[in-house]
């Protein structure tokens, strides 16, 4: 199959993909693919389409549950995690050790990632575990099992300080694992005409694993900054890092700082 080039009126490789996209049919400057036999099942994997390079105008970062609830000494989980083993005093809850740690790298990695998406013109979109309701009535099942509850304008629903909103950000409350599930944020990235999405947060191998795969099934280029994510322990980083290769590019911090810097040279 003949891959993709620059098109004559010098789009990049990502634009012409995204246009794609976006009209639903081949543009200008992208070769016809060869149409198959309707009888002949087929496997030609295209990977090299999933490595598009960010178009700051049509991207956006999501930050997933980057919030005092679950990423704060302070906060409930790690609170009831003390309580239920009988020390309330502790200031970590046991087997935690490495989770603190590998946020704690996180937060400066989050920070500057955000800064350089603001600077290059990228959309910058929050989700958090928040209800809508006081008693928690609207929580999906599986949250209401797992006991999570996280009251509306409360400290446990608030971003962390390091990464905390601007004024004009938008913060989506969300009560199931997969953001796509139980917000709106398909259709605002639709409106805001985004098509390829940088995801970093928390938990890797639940909540930003599932804002992954949703992403990926609709449509989106889907890029994970591996090391700015993180979860419970280094085996779980790593299997979940590999289970979703195939749902995006992964980039550590430092490549994607790297991809962003002209863009966000130029919008200094």
């Amino acid at each position: 199959m003949q891959r993709i080039s620059s098109a004559a009126d010098g789009r990049s490789f990502a634009e012409i993909l995204i246009d794609c996209f976006r009209n639903q049919y081949l543009g200008p400057g992208v070769p016809a693919l060869a149409p198959s036999a309707p009888q002949t099942a087929y496997c030609k994997p295209q990977r090299h389409l999933r490595e598009a390079a960010l178009v700051p105008r049509d991207s956006a970062l999501l930050f997933v549950d980057v919030q005092n609830y679950n990423c704060s000494l302070q906060g409930a989980i790690n609170m009831a995690s003390c309580q239920r083993v009988g020390e309330q005093g502790r200031a970590q809850a046991p087997g935690t050790e490495y989770w603190w740690r590998a946020l704690e790298a996180a937060e400066a990695r989050w920070k500057r990632l955000r800064a350089a998406c603001k600077r290059a013109g990228i959309e910058v979109i929050y989700t958090v575990m928040q209800s809508l309701t006081a008693d928690g009535r609207d929580r999906s099942l599986d949250y209401k099992i797992s006991g999570f509850h996280v009251p509306p304008g409360s400290f446990d629903a608030q971003v962390l300080e390091c990464v905390a909103p601007g004024e004009d950000d938008i913060v989506l409350p969300k009560t199931s694992s997969s953001v796509f599930i139980s917000t709106n944020l398909d259709y605002l990235l639709r409106c805001l005409g985004k098509r390829q999405v940088v995801v970093v947060g928390a938990l890797t191998d639940q909540c930003v694993e599932g804002a992954v795969r949703d992403a990926c099934d609709l449509q989106y280029l889907v890029t994970l900054v591996t090391d700015a994510c993180v979860t419970m322990s280094s085996e779980r980083q790593e299997a979940s890092l590999r289970a979703i290769g195939g749902y995006c590019r992964q980039r550590t911090t430092e490549q994607l700082l790297a991809e962003l810097a002209p863009a966000a040279a130029a919008g200094s």
